[in-house]
């Protein structure tokens, strides 16, 4: 999707900034606190305002680690109560909470709801669950932005939760069909006859894979095929894993992950940072074998994304609402416009194909854009995504298109570290990103910012806000 985001300032007369999302990639530009660089306007006449008001996270954590034993409805709830907490938000004036979630739990199956109820909202409060891989919190927030837009509602709790230490493993198909009908039947004759049949590959389960139903490929393979094509090393991709380490340690020492909420684990110490942050030396992760295509892949542990825990929600509001109950916005919600590619061969290329859209759309260049953050599922699918946007011939033979884009420059390009260091619970990163933007894009002093994340099944999503 397309999503416009702004900051209104302290003098609240600057222009409103553009938030777009499209599919896999995401692009926000945020206009903050600081006097914009031109009076340039993206607002639409006619078109209702609506805002960010706040956005939370707990931390992200490797999975296996301090919420090993909670419940994905615990992580989101605890991300509501953060929420709540730091905006004191009346929760009888929230109209409705959407959530992403990718890996269900099958006892909560609508974690929105759940999660809602846990943490103090009415009954009479509706809530929802959605689903898109890796940008399910944007379709969450995009959503909510229909609905104020629609003018259902004035006050909407948008989010996203995974649970990756604890996932769904199912039995065969063969001992499901076995054991249901075992359910239906009546007589000790009939559920003898049924036990016998059992045979011992009945007992092996189905693990839970991160694979494409449409073409059973892993994207850690994706990945590693879309470094080959665009010629992207091992070196280039181990040297820009250590960079958003080293970036996420700085910005993490720094303070400068305001979006981050303590969460007190039940039986357990409170949690206040990201746990994934190690910045290494490229000697030790040259020593890291292939994780995916074996013996000669280039994508390994240490250059890609892990399995990560956690939680995020992001208050949504008309502009009226907002200013009527006192808060300050951090950012406007303009539009928003999806894309999809071929989820073989352009799984992870989605904020190639997204970002010239998003700034056509917005009337904005590559060199109007102050900061970019772009999600890091792995660093050789950020590298040819670089590659593939500053390439004249991809564009001209893939993309229908003139000329490139252009590949952002690294000084303006995730300055705080991405999903390789702070973590990606799926569903929880597309909140992270709009907030880390709007944040950035506040104490850089700059006026757009542009959000790409990419998402399985090549559905690509682009957000950018002035």
């Amino acid at each position: 999707p397309t999503l416009l985001l702004t900051y209104v300032p302290k003098e609240n007369n600057f222009p409103r900034s553009f938030f777009k999302l499209a599919g896999s990639l995401v692009n926000i530009t945020s206009l903050l606190a600081v006097q914009p660089k031109s009076k340039k306007t993206l607002t639409k006449s006619g078109v209702k305002n609506i805002v960010v008001v706040e956005g939370v996270r707990i931390p992200f954590l490797q999975s296996g680690t301090s919420y090993a034993d909670l419940m994905p409805h615990d992580l989101a709830r605890a991300a509501l109560q953060g929420l709540l907490n730091r905006t004191s938000v009346p929760r009888e004036v929230v109209d409705y909470i959407v959530y992403g979630t990718v890996i269900q739990e099958v006892k909560t199956s609508n974690v929105a709801r759940e999660a809602a109820l846990g943490a103090g909202f009415s009954d009479k409060t509706p809530a929802h669950t959605v689903t898109m891989a890796c940008i399910s919190s944007n379709q969450a927030m995009t959503t909510g932005v229909g609905m104020i837009a629609a003018g259902q509602c004035d006050v909407v709790v948008a989010g996203g939760v995974e649970l990756m230490s604890d996932v769904p493993i199912r039995h065969s198909r063969k001992m499901r069909k076995t054991m249901l009908t075992l359910n239906r039947a009546k007589t000790l004759g009939q559920k003898l006859s049924l036990l016998s049949k059992i045979r011992p590959d009945y007992f092996a389960p189905e693990l839970p894979a991160v694979a494409e139903f449409s073409t059973s490929e892993t994207m850690g393979h994706s990945a590693d095929r879309l470094a080959a094509a665009f010629a992207v090393s091992r070196l280039e991709q181990d040297e820009y894993a250590l960079r958003s380490h080293t970036l996420a340690k700085k910005a993490q020492d720094g303070g400068l992950l305001l979006d981050v909420v303590p969460f007190k684990v039940p039986g357990k110490d409170t949690v206040t940072k990201d746990n994934g942050i190690r910045p290494s030396s490229m000697e030790q992760m040259g020593k890291l074998k292939p994780a995916f295509v074996k013996p000669y892949g280039t994508v390994t542990a240490a250059n890609s994304s892990f399995l990560t825990d956690g939680a995020s929600a992001v208050l949504l509001m008309s502009e009226e609402k907002a200013l009527a109950m006192g808060y300050k916005p951090k950012a406007y919600l303009r539009d928003f416009v999806y894309v999809s590619q071929d989820p073989k061969d352009q799984l992870l290329l989605g904020p190639t194909y997204a970002t010239p859209k998003v700034l056509e759309k917005a009337g904005l260049t590559m060199a109007d854009i102050d900061v970019f953050e772009f999600h890091e599922a792995f660093a050789g699918q950020i590298l040819a995504n670089l590659k593939a946007m500053d390439s004249d011939w991809f564009a001209q033979n893939y993309m229908g298109r003139k000329s490139k884009v252009g590949a952002p420059p690294l000084e303006k390009f995730n300055t705080w570290g991405g999903s390789l260091s702070l973590g990606h619970p799926f569903a929880a990163t597309g909140c992270r990103l709009v907030m880390t933007t709007a944040h950035s894009l506040k104490k850089e002093g700059g006026q757009y910012g542009l959000v790409a994340a990419c998402a399985a099944g090549g559905l690509p999503k682009c957000v950018l806000g002035p």
